[in-house]
């Protein structure tokens, strides 16, 4: 059985949804606007909210830190300016850490590098996720692993030998692994969402729990993706999608994100146990709809039953219309009116 516990909260195959509002940077830089989203997030059902984490001198290259951002969502004049401005540090983890557990929702980070997975470890936060940029990153996945928390990783961008590789790496040391497909655009087409990897991943990992990173507008590819065994899903929040920043455009503001919750939660009942039987619900209106066998016009004692003496209307509380064969042919013992419901006291006994 696949399964993974993160916080406590168990994710398999027959438990709700596990969903994840992806926050990323889209708090602004602002402490209190990101325990704004942390609360709001909350408010929506999600299970867990997430941060990015990077140690932005390390991550990049001189030249990619100090060259000069130019774009209407810059916070700094460098590029580097602009990401340490977004990166909160030791102080606002250590208040968001308390402030989720204030709340009750699971809060952890994406590591983008190993500074930052080992600052991260310091918070003893509940998992870890790998981003897509980071499938083929052996050395960071292995550091990860070795931490001992569940591990969830995106595959956007890889073909099937690269995610083998990494859960190869994973797997050899932490057992404790969510594999979500994801496709790496900002936004992603429904087209380009390519689902049925899902089911591709169950087969190849029947023991890991599967999800989606879900970048698409709107909220029904999950949907899909649920039917196809997805338990756990991500996806980019924001408060505003006006912004500044690259990723509020695609991102669900509450109102998103609660019926995306709603609606996986729904998905998870609607499925129902495969036993196809008549429900409580559908009594009322099938007798209202259904037909049953009733004369056609007035029938006199001893007619004997043709097609053309029987018809089939509506409500269906008498003797249904699969019956007629049983009935053509044999002797009316009792007059019938026309609309009457036919009996089968008023029918003699075969061979009689």
């Amino acid at each position: 059985m696949r399964t993974l516990t993160i916080n406590g909260t168990l994710i398999s195959d027959d438990a709700e949804a596990y969903v994840i509002a992806e926050i990323g940077n889209n708090h602004q830089g602002d402490l209190a606007v990101c325990k704004q989203m942390f609360r709001a997030a909350k408010e929506c059902g999600a299970n867990a909210v997430k941060l990015q984490k990077r140690d932005n001198r390390s991550l990049f290259t001189r030249a990619a830190y100090n060259q000069e951002y130019n774009s209407e969502n810059a916070f700094g004049r460098t590029y580097g300016e602009h990401r340490e401005f977004l990166e909160f540090g030791a102080g606002q983890y250590a208040a968001l850490k308390d402030y989720a557990k204030e709340l009750g929702i699971d809060f952890f980070a994406t590591a983008f590098d190993h500074n930052s997975a080992d600052f991260l470890a310091e918070f003893d936060l509940p998992a870890y996720k790998i981003a897509s940029g980071d499938l083929t990153n052996v050395p960071l996945l292995r550091h990860v692993a070795k931490l001992g928390k569940p591990m969830l990783l995106s595959t956007g961008g890889g073909a099937m030998t690269d995610v083998r590789r990494a859960c190869d790496a994973i797997l050899a040391i932490n057992p404790q692994l969510a594999i979500l497909q994801c496709t790496a655009a900002y936004p992603c087409q429904a087209e380009d969402m390519n689902l049925k990897v899902i089911e591709t991943y169950r087969r190849e990992y029947p023991e890991a729990v599967i999800g989606l990173s879900d970048h698409q507008n709107g909220i029904a590819m999950a949907m899909v993706a649920y039917t196809l065994g997805a338990r756990i899903f991500e996806k980019h929040f924001t408060l505003d999608r006006t912004w500044r920043g690259t990723d509020h455009a695609f991102s669900l503001t509450p109102k998103g994100l609660g019926s995306l919750v709603r609606d996986l939660h729904r998905a998870r009942t609607s499925l129902g146990d495969g036993v196809k039987q008549p429900l409580a619900p559908e009594a009322t209106p099938i007798k209202k709809m259904g037909k049953k066998i009733v004369a056609a016009r007035d029938l006199p004692a001893g007619t004997i039953l043709a097609e053309e003496h029987l018809a089939f209307k509506c409500p269906a509380d008498g003797i249904p219309p699969y019956e007629l064969g049983n009935l053509l042919g044999r002797k009316l013992i009792a007059p019938l009116a026309e609309d009457a419901d036919l009996r089968l006291d008023m029918l003699e006994k075969p061979g009689a």
